[in-house]
């Protein structure tokens, strides 16, 4: 029994339908066609496009005078890199007790360290900090209320957006949670942890937006910005600790954290919604990447859910979830035209 594939990564990854004892530890490059589902390689190109139409924008803004972008794209990277290998490999940091094996993906085409990080992963982080941050820049939300409220707004948008992906992935064979994990996989909404959907979709990312902003915005350049984009991408996780301080106090008690977890999860809605009613009005013109990719997204997501549905069908808590996601969302970029139509953009 190797290391890296334990009694838990054995069975969860014989599920997808590999075995993680024949795999690379360093890179895997597969042909997009011998994907396990027909929709991962269209997740991989709508990801990584958005990842690099995002990148595209940043330096964009960067060169007119607002690091803000650039930054974030960035520090999104240094989070992933500071998060993702204890959660993939908990025994090499000693955290095994804490974490214990979570989940696998899926083969997809292009991984690294052992199969446990597909490329698109590493795309995803960049491409929805800038998908929610923009969104709610170009609102105005950052600019009418500051630094605080705008990264609510964000947080919030993540919410929307991440969890209409992060509810289909098991569905789509995208990835495969590992159910005897009791530490952190539970409690669960349905087949997502709620850990997952309250402190990655939303709180890390709310964290990450305003540290950027307060520590590496504005018309930051040099050595000084990369020194403030680093502190931002690694204080991100203590942020997220300290959120889930509250569940953490119920340690054991499955019911009560769920309880603690969606009470926040039903503030950040309330709060979220109340920002984007309030203040979500803007005369500003919209960049390109806020106008074509957040659309083009949820229309991707909209398509592989419709798949799933047909192939598997859908329970009914997760499904209002997720159709509540795409509604505020949709409701999100209706505003978000508006702003359009109020200022016509240019390139």
């Amino acid at each position: 029994m190797s290391a890296v594939c334990g009694p838990d990564a054995e069975a969860v990854t014989r599920g997808l339908g590999f075995d993680c004892h024949d795999v690379s530890p360093w890179l895997s490059i597969r042909p997009p066609w011998a994907a396990a589902h027909w929709t991962m390689p269209l997740l991989e190109l709508l990801v990584l496009g958005g990842a690099v139409f995002a990148l595209v924008h940043a330096v964009r803004r960067y060169r007119q005078g607002d690091s803000t972008n650039l930054a974030l794209w960035c520090a999104s990277l240094v989070y992933l890199f500071v998060i993702e290998p204890p959660l993939y490999f908990p025994e090499w940091f000693g955290l095994e007790r804490q974490y214990g094996f979570i989940f696998a993906h899926n083969r997809f085409t292009v991984q690294f360290m052992w199969d446990r990080l597909p490329l698109y992963i590493v795309a995803f982080y960049p491409m929805i900090s800038q998908l929610a941050y923009e969104l709610v820049r170009s609102l105005g939300i950052f600019r009418a209320r500051g630094a605080l409220i705008g990264s609510v707004a964000v947080a919030f948008a993540c919410q929307v957006f991440y969890e209409v992906f992060d509810h289909l992935g098991p569905r789509s064979t995208w990835w495969a949670w590992n159910g005897n994990n009791r530490i952190v996989n539970h409690p669960a909404f349905d087949s997502v942890p709620m850990t997952s959907m309250l402190l990655f979709a939303s709180v890390s990312m709310g964290a990450m937006t305003y540290l950027v902003v307060r520590l590496a915005g504005g018309a930051r350049r040099g050595w000084s910005l990369v020194a403030r984009i680093v502190v931002a991408g690694v204080l991100t996780p203590p942020s997220m600790a300290i959120a889930g301080l509250p569940s953490s106090v119920f340690s054991g008690n499955v019911t009560a954290q769920a309880w603690v977890l969606g009470v926040e999860l039903a503030l950040l809605w309330l709060a979220g919604s109340w920002i984007f009613i309030r203040h979500g009005r803007s005369e500003e013109t919209l960049p390109p990447f806020a106008r074509f990719y957040p659309a083009v997204y949820l229309g991707g997501m909209a398509v592989f859910w419709v798949s799933a549905v047909i192939e598997n069908g859908v329970s009914a808590g997760s499904g209002l979830y997720v159709l509540a996601c795409f509604v505020a969302a949709g409701l999100m970029l209706t505003a978000l035209y508006q702003v359009r139509r109020a200022a016509p953009a240019t390139v």
